[in-house]
């Protein structure tokens, strides 16, 4: 399954083949702030909404306080979990991950593509450490996010710095930053007064990407301005994966306080948006969008940051 911009999955026989989940003593990040609990309107019911993606009704949601991860969890950060387990993602252990074509050079030897999405190229030694393939490494991105993370990888380092995922609930309230009713984290408008606040596709997709708003791929975790709980780059970037089960319906029936998601389901929620998302053709760089993905995949375009209890 693939949403255009977003990351598509492995196949149904390809399943995950990583170990125990490591623990560590590791305290978690001082980038984490709390937030304290509240009461907020979560999903869209609007035109720029996608009905498909179960993104509506609104409703009211409250929930208990928590803490999360100012950042997205960086190249360098990641390196010191693996560093520290051994960890090996299931990227590097299936051999290959997704990596959109337009990253890869002119030269690059012709790779399987996803059908209805030829863009997302099958490439060999793909992996966190080397996100366009064997020819590239993270040497100069150490402050970008991690990518090529599987949901069982982001759960594995979660369970070394004794963190975990966030609630979808609570990603989207994080995300809104004390706004009710924006699409993004900072208001109404995608480039208020012509200033570029996120990173996405800037350009005719999938073809050229200008970099206008200064990044073709990953910007530094750090980048541009932070919403108003001082959370950077909940929209556009890479994709989050959430602990959440991902399920359409789930909106109409589900819990008022603290929802966690449905009980099965085959894949886990990703929220944001990426640096590969574009008005023409996908509108889900917004607070309240949500896909799913196989918990076994991974892409060039999805990370994800820590949540803990308070």
């Amino acid at each position: 399954m693939v949403h255009s911009c977003c990351s598509p999955d492995r196949e149904p026989a390809e399943r995950p083949v990583g170990g125990p989940l490591p623990t560590s003593g590791i305290v978690a990040a001082d980038s984490l702030i709390t937030l304290p609990g509240s009461t907020f309107r979560m999903g869209d019911d609007s035109p720029w909404a996608y009905p498909a993606d179960g993104e509506g009704p609104v409703h009211e949601v409250e929930l208990h306080s928590f803490r999360i991860d100012r950042f997205a969890v960086s190249n360098a950060r990641f390196a010191e979990f693996v560093d520290a387990t051994g960890w090996r993602t299931e990227a590097e252990n299936f051999e290959w991950s997704f990596v959109f074509g337009g990253l890869l050079p002119d030269d690059f030897p012709p790779t399987r593509g996803v059908e209805d999405a030829p863009w997302w190229r099958q490439v060999f030694g793909a992996d966190w450490n080397h996100p366009e393939g064997p020819h590239s490494d993270i040497a100069d991105r150490m402050d970008h996010p991690v990518v090529h993370v599987s949901w069982n990888d982001a759960l594995a380092f979660c369970s070394w710095s004794r963190t975990r995922l966030p609630s979808e609930a609570e990603w989207e309230a994080a995300a809104r930053g004390g706004l009710a009713g924006k699409p993004f984290p900072w208001g109404d408008e995608l480039e208020p007064g012509g200033e570029h606040r996120m990173n996405v596709f800037q350009g005719v997709f999938p073809g050229k990407n200008s970099g206008e708003d200064g990044y073709v791929g990953t910007a530094p975790v750090t980048a541009f301005d932070p919403n108003g709980y001082g959370l950077y780059n909940m929209t556009g970037n890479v994709w989050e994966w959430c602990a959440d089960i991902r399920d359409v319906g789930y909106y109409a029936t589900s819990p008022t306080k603290s929802p966690t998601g449905p009980t099965a389901g085959p894949e886990r929620i990703q929220r944001g948006g990426s640096y590969l998302c574009h008005a023409s053709y996908c509108r889900r760089y917004r607070v309240s969008a949500r896909v799913g993905s196989d918990p076994a995949s991974s892409s060039g375009n999805v990370g994800f940051r820590v949540a803990a209890d308070v």
